[in-house]
């Protein structure tokens, strides 16, 4: 490209698809030919998507895609299964392009059958929250006709499914005889593999009543499943077990391909928390929520037990009881762990995810103070000794925890807050998170309303920073796109000016997660050498 460059055209800017994904603005397709080692870009695909997760279609003659609108510009498109997006058929012959879907929504990860006569895929509404639960579709590809195997579930009744909440279905995940698909999906605070009947649409779990932990399906071939199974306290391991005959799924043998040790002296277990009624979300009434407590195996007296809170960012994400290697961490150094799946987290139905939105700020907030009181309570950890650790949205309620509850928490750590909505909202890969979390519907052209930021401010940590005395420790990646640092700087510059202690970590090459090597071992460490040192050890 840039020996064609005409002159003047050097400093284009060119839109990329945000978060992870920097240096990405107009993918396209190719096909090697193997033999003569010559790529060509494939033709057809229409010129107002970006094109991806691509398979030749039954016969070769074609390639079957996703296409991800990017009119009038890209939005963040990592962890948002929302992005407008559709299926499409590109005729390698001749050129010519087809829609299989419906092209107003979102869709995700389509996968042939093994009979190459269908093909399956999740689908999300558009533009309304990141991530939420997702209907199973079918497309058949000889009678062109799309069903809907699993619906969207609002409430869970009883011990029943909730619904399927994942971002992309395993690479092989369709039974040998075309009928059934597996996949995993959080239901509540664990992770299960389902199984769906395609013809009837009835979902089975393969791994429900076992021991607690979660699983992720790797894939299936010729029905046998490769799957990690993980708990809290024990390290992922490899299993294998063969896809029993439909009714019969319950009866998986599992073999594990390698046996972890189970970490010594972690306890866990998930607290079921029902909100008080003057908590109650008044249009989506009845919900509740969980939490997952780690604690040490046998602290000399209980009462001496700091406990360490974490609220999981999204917000519509959860915690589920797989291993995690900080709260694991903090488990062995002495402290309880509380990980909070208030309200709006997935697992849970539709409705805990929409009674979210327009009551970022005061709902999730309630819920973690509420579980924080509650566990204290019943378990008799150490009061005055309570922290916070929160990342994004989790971060963004560690801040607001410490201004509306100041008395609870002694430390806090916050990766990569959320600090003030209305001024993210011009600077974000995702604006339109801004303004739907905030409980307004977003449109491409939507230009500020005096209402629409006072509301993001009234919902936002910054408006609380007067009562805020809790020691901060806040951690910033300067590349971040998500949730940019100047973020964090607000914050930082409100509290110094208050003198209350903080110290503010900034990590140069980092973006959203904070996740590289080195960064990851050091905001480690600072955060428990900030909890010893506002905790006592």
């Amino acid at each position: 490209m840039g020996l064609f460059m005409r002159m003047g055209d050097q400093f284009v800017f060119y839109e990329d698809w945000g978060e992870n994904m920097v240096s990405k603005s107009i993918p396209v397709l190719c096909v090697l030919d193997v033999e003569s080692g010559n790529i060509s870009v494939l033709e057809g695909v229409p010129e107002n998507v970006s094109p991806g997760q691509a398979f030749w279609a039954p016969g070769d003659a074609g390639v079957v895609f996703v296409g991800w609108w990017h009119e009038p510009f890209r939005l963040g498109i990592r962890f948002c299964t929302n992005r407008r997006s559709a299926l499409y058929y590109v005729d390698l012959i001749g050129g010519k392009c087809e829609l299989l879907s419906d092209d107003s929504l979102a869709v995700s990860s389509p996968r042939l059958s093994p009979d190459q006569c269908r093909i399956v895929y999740l689908q999300y509404p558009s533009l309304i929250p990141h991530h939420q639960c997702s209907q199973l579709c079918l497309y058949d590809w000889y009678t062109k006709v799309t069903s809907v195997v699993v619906d969207v579930v609002p409430r869970q009744l009883g011990e029943n499914f909730s619904g399927i909440y994942c971002s992309l279905l395993p690479l092989g995940c369709w039974s040998a005889d075309s009928q059934r698909v597996v996949f995993d999906s959080a239901q509540r605070s664990r992770q299960d593999l389902f199984a769906v009947d395609t013809q009837v649409g009835t979902v089975t779990s393969l791994t429900a009543g076992g021991s607690g932990g979660s699983w992720k399906l790797l894939t299936i071939d010729q029905d046998l499943m490769v799957a990690q199974f993980s708990t809290p306290s024990l390290p992922p391991t490899l299993k294998v077990g063969f896809l029993p005959s439909a009714g019969k799924e319950q009866s998986v043998l599992w073999v594990s391909l390698e046996e972890a040790e189970p970490i010594p002296d972690i306890h866990w277990g998930i607290r079921v928390l029902q909100p008080p009624p003057e908590q109650e979300n008044v249009q989506y009434a009845g919900l509740d929520f969980e939490a997952i407590l780690l604690q040490p195996g046998s602290p000399p007296d209980k009462t001496q037990v700091p406990m360490v809170v974490m609220p999981h960012g999204g917000p519509h994400s959860s915690f589920v009881t797989a291993w995690m290697l900080f709260p694991a961490m903090l488990c062995k150094m002495g402290f309880a762990v509380l990980l909070v799946n208030y309200r709006g987290s997935t697992g849970f139905g539709q409705d805990s995810i929409l009674s979210l939105p327009g009551n970022v700020g005061h709902q999730d907030v309630k819920d973690v103070q509420f579980a924080v009181e509650q566990v204290l309570q019943e378990e008799h950890f150490d009061a005055s000794h309570v922290a916070l650790m929160g990342g994004s949205h989790g971060g963004f309620i560690s801040c607001h925890l410490i201004g509306q509850y100041p008395e609870t928490y002694r430390a806090c750590v916050a990766r990569n807050p959320v600090i003030n909505i209305a001024s993210m909202l011009g600077s974000t890969d995702i604006p339109d998170w801004c303004v739907v979390e905030a409980g307004f519907p977003f449109s491409s052209d939507c230009l500020p309303d005096l209402s629409v930021w006072a509301e993001m401010l009234d919902k936002s940590p910054i408006r609380y920073i007067p009562q805020v005395k809790t020691p901060l420790l806040l951690m910033l990646g300067q590349e971040d796109r998500r949730v940019p640092f100047k973020q964090g700087m607000e914050y930082y510059r409100a509290l110094k000016t208050r003198n209350v202690p903080v110290r503010l970590l900034l990590y140069p090459k980092s973006t959203h997660a904070l996740s590289e090597v080195e960064v990851e071992s050091d905001s480690f460490m600072n955060a428990v050498l900030w909890l010893r040192t506002h905790l006592g050890s």
